[in-house]
């Protein structure tokens, strides 16, 4: 089974994009993330004419995750995380598809820090945590993946980097994915790195595609019973350099079940 995540970065504007690496890649289920779209928006029809079934819960302006499955329909297990029945923001999606229970989250970027926007960034990791411990602990063979909008470590970032002040290496943001990965769950892509720089996210300011100065902040997180499992990882980073692409490679897993 081919798991992938992809920060689709306006799933109608970059429809086509979204559609010509779903042919290419053939991928059985697709996390995406940064829909930009209401809910009644979402694609659903050139999306089921590649034979990929979708769930999502969309939002205008920066947020929306979604599901695709391919010739299989996820069945939505929950919309959002639990713990603050307030926060409105479309960050998370969870579902089971052929035998695996999947969840498509986009973290909060944070910037700038500190400020509102890094606290409610901390306390939503927080809330992923407390929700993650519940996934292992029922022992289900789960994959979570998405946009966590945090750079692990040094490694997963172009050198000499100017980055140290942002939210995506805070350390508190960083110490919060260490966490999720103290109770158990395997970072598919650095258990077994791609070819290449691991890179998923290329900023579009200071030509830094074309330089490859990239960062890796997009990840595909597998529960203690499908750790075993993995076989293969990649990113297609093709996709990064076509016309109107997104900021973001898709990051994909292959899992033997």
């Amino acid at each position: 089974m081919k798991i992938a995540t992809f920060n689709v970065n306006d799933v109608n504007k970059r429809l086509d994009n979204l559609l010509d690496w779903l042919a290419e890649a053939e991928p059985d289920i697709v996390c995406l993330q940064e829909l930009k779209s209401e809910q009644q928006a979402f694609p659903t029809g050139p999306l089921e004419a590649l034979g990929y079934h979708a769930v999502w819960r969309g939002q205008r302006t920066w947020n929306g995750v979604a599901i695709l499955a391919r010739d299989a329909v996820p069945i939505v297990t929950r919309d959002r995380l639990p713990g603050a029945s307030g926060d409105l923001q479309a960050r998370y999606i969870e579902a089971a598809v052929r035998g695996v229970l999947v969840a498509s989250l986009y973290a909060p970027n944070g910037n700038p820090q500190p400020g509102p926007k890094f606290d409610y960034k901390l306390e939503w990791l927080e809330r992923l945590n407390a929700h993650a411990a519940g996934l292992v602990a029922s022992g289900a063979p789960v994959v979570l993946a998405g946009d966590f909008n945090v750079v692990p470590t040094e490694a997963d970032i172009y050198a000499n980097h100017s980055w140290h002040d942002d939210a995506l290496l805070h350390p508190a943001a960083r110490a919060a994915y260490q966490r999720l990965l103290a109770q158990g769950w395997s970072d598919a892509l650095a258990a077994k790195p791609p070819d290449g720089a691991p890179w998923t996210f290329w900023s579009y300011r200071r030509a830094r595609w074309p330089a490859d100065k990239g960062l890796r902040i997009d990840h595909l997180l597998l529960s203690p019973s499908l750790a075993e499992s993995l076989m293969e990882t990649g990113v297609d980073r093709w996709a990064r350099g076509e016309a109107n692409a997104s900021d973001h490679a898709p990051a994909w897993i292959r899992i033997r079940l």
